[in-house]
């Protein structure tokens, strides 16, 4: 407006204004142009973007993202990144790809979520160093329930074993953790949380060790058991069968359980061969499992069981005793029935004697094979 109504020159708006003569002579072509919509901010995008991701590649990231939440998968930034490499031999960072999604409305941001870095983490050094197990729910088309018990590597997340049961029951449990370690090798831990088929030492000490605590100091495994109420310390294989049963949900309902249990076995193939794991640097559980020395248990000396328990001989002149989960019955004699009595039990090595006196009823080695263990004819 001074050059165009005042009358002054260019220069000296330059100068009153402080400002180039080259940017006054750019302002007055563009109002001889526009006229005073010259003067309305206009948008600092450059031209051309050549760093720019180019549209093909975000249709494929969108296209890989539906394709993996159709099968169940995760499908986040990081996950699509590795997936545009490996099938693509393209590399996209994962802040670009969030941010294409995030301006195509199919990620919903939410700040109240706690960062992962607010986390303690904590993991084994070597594969087989320590197993961590736990089951969950599940039910068939019908509605009916099932279970299903996993043991994961603890180092890799290696998915060891995933097997379906209409009830897990403790000898099921010890039976999936034997076949186990004849595939894969004796861990030198375990991690579980205290459910009664992992560990009896809420149970008051009445029943003895269950038949998975026999077999682990058969072993000399160390056996570790999480806090009561603090999940996060199994949360590892918590986390595999949040994954597990969203892809789950993603079929069509088995009808049988020999139906889940090939579905089980179709993911857990996928799962330690085909999906990157973010914990692991993008390997697959199969490469961490593989790829350093596996831990073997650790042989400390005397792990001989010791416990006592007090019961009352019945009318039969039996008393019972539970040896790895499985129920025995001691003879004593009628002569010595509605006694009571108190049970010194180091494994094997039994002594029955009558709480009153003091007087040794009975001592003999249990035999694990056979329910009734008799009494010797010898005095």
């Amino acid at each position: 407006m001074s050059v165009a109504v005042e009358g002054i020159t260019q220069a000296q708006a330059a100068r009153r204004y402080g400002v180039s003569e080259g940017w006054v002579s750019k302002l007055m072509a563009r109002w001889r142009a526009e006229g005073p919509a010259a003067f309305e901010p206009r948008s600092k995008r450059p031209r051309t973007s050549p760093a720019a991701v180019p549209a093909e590649t975000v249709e494929l990231a969108v296209n890989l993202r539906a394709e993996l939440e159709s099968e169940g998968l995760d499908a986040g930034p990081h996950t699509i990144c590795w997936h545009l490499h490996q099938r693509h031999h393209i590399t996209v960072s994962p802040s670009t790809i969030r941010r294409r999604l995030k301006e195509m409305g199919l990620v919903e941001p939410n700040p109240k979520k706690r960062p992962k870095s607010s986390y303690v983490r904590f993991q084994a050094d070597l594969p087989n160093e320590t197993w961590q197990s736990d089951f969950t729910h599940w039910r068939l088309a019908d509605s009916s329930t099932t279970e299903i018990i996993t043991w994961l590597d603890d180092h890799s997340r290696y998915a060891l074993s995933v097997t379906a049961h209409r009830r897990v029951t403790g000898p099921i449990a010890a039976d999936a953790f034997r076949e186990t370690a004849e595939q894969h090798g004796f861990p030198a831990s375990v991690l579980t949380d205290n459910a009664m088929v992992y560990t009896t030492r809420f149970s008051g000490g009445k029943g003895g060790r269950n038949a998975l605590e026999a077999l682990l100091a058969d072993h000399e495994i160390e056996q570790k058991n999480s806090a009561p109420n603090h999940p996060t310390t199994c949360g590892k294989v918590e986390r595999f069968q949040q994954t597990l049963k969203k892809w789950l949900k993603a079929r069509t309902p088995a009808t049988t359980l020999a139906q889940l249990q090939t579905q089980l076995d179709e993911f857990t193939a996928a799962y330690n061969h085909h999906r990157p794991h973010r914990s692991l640097d993008r390997q697959t559980p199969a490469a961490a499992y593989t790829r350093l020395p596996k831990a073997t248990p650790e042989h400390n000396g005397d792990r001989t069981h010791f416990r006592v328990r007090k019961d009352r001989i019945n009318k039969s002149g039996t008393v019972t005793l539970l040896h790895n989960g499985k129920l025995h019955h001691i003879g004593i004699g009628r002569a010595h029935k509605h006694t009571p009595v108190t049970i010194l039990a180091a494994d094997l090595d039994i002594r029955v004697i009558d709480h009153t006196t003091g007087e040794l009823l009975r001592h003999l080695t249990l035999n694990p094979n056979t329910d009734y263990q008799p009494r010797n004819k010898t005095p």
